[in-house]
């Protein structure tokens, strides 16, 4: 069993993992993005779930409303960006089914595990 107290520090954060799944909070600024055009997982899908604050997200040129309590699979090849459209900052949990990056956040390759 593994347990982690999620603070929400600012930026992306890995959280907790093993070889099968990681977990990562997010928190972005008001009016700033994480990701672009070219942002892919090649291994792995992300579950996106807000926890609280207003956004968008762009899934392969398809936007999708965020607000606290939304949940996204981000789907492994699929390119996204998140973005905060609201007046407060924009806090996510994100899970990576398998993990997506190593223990200090950079992100693995395709297939490899921490």
């Amino acid at each position: 069993m593994k347990q982690h107290h999620c603070t929400f520090e600012d930026g992306f954060r890995v959280l907790e993992g093993d070889r099968h799944s990681q977990a990562a909070s997010m928190v972005i600024a008001q009016g700033e993005a994480e990701g672009g055009p070219d942002n892919l997982h090649i291994g792995a899908d992300q579950w996106l779930f807000v926890v609280s604050g207003n956004g968008e997200a762009v899934i392969d040129g398809r936007h999708i409303k965020l607000s606290s309590g939304t949940i996204v699979l981000i789907q492994r090849g699929e390119r996204h960006e998140i973005r905060n459209t609201g007046k407060a900052p924009l806090k996510t949990v994100n899970i990576y089914v398998p993990p997506a990056y190593t223990p200090r956040g950079d992100e693995l390759p395709a297939g490899e595990s921490k």
